[in-house]
């Protein structure tokens, strides 16, 4: 995970004249499900904390809909960059 380095000044306990930096993560990646055509998934539209997370629902989802005669998995799962946009992980049909 890439953290966005937040800076906090503390003073430690020796004087207050000494300081500390702590770096704390302010972002954390998200991964979401989208349909073939790569939109986000009219169904499975939700945030989720791990692509193990966003792909089990996928699976379960998809096998609830066609049972065992399913064919190639038609979602896809895209992960949140720091910059806010969105980057395909895995694609629809793969």
């Amino acid at each position: 995970m890439q953290t966005i380095p937040t800076t906090q000044t503390i003073p430690t306990p020796q004087t207050f004249q000494t300081t500390t930096t702590i770096q704390t993560a302010s972002c954390q990646r998200q991964f979401r499900l989208v349909d073939n055509q790569g939109a986000p998934h009219p169904v499975l539209d939700d945030l989720y904390e791990s692509l193990d997370a966003a792909w089990s629902e996928a699976m379960e989802w998809w096998q609830s809909q066609c049972g065992s005669n399913c064919g190639p998995v038609e979602i896809g799962v895209e992960v949140s960059t720091t910059s806010g946009n969105w980057r395909t992980l895995r694609y629809p049909g793969s």
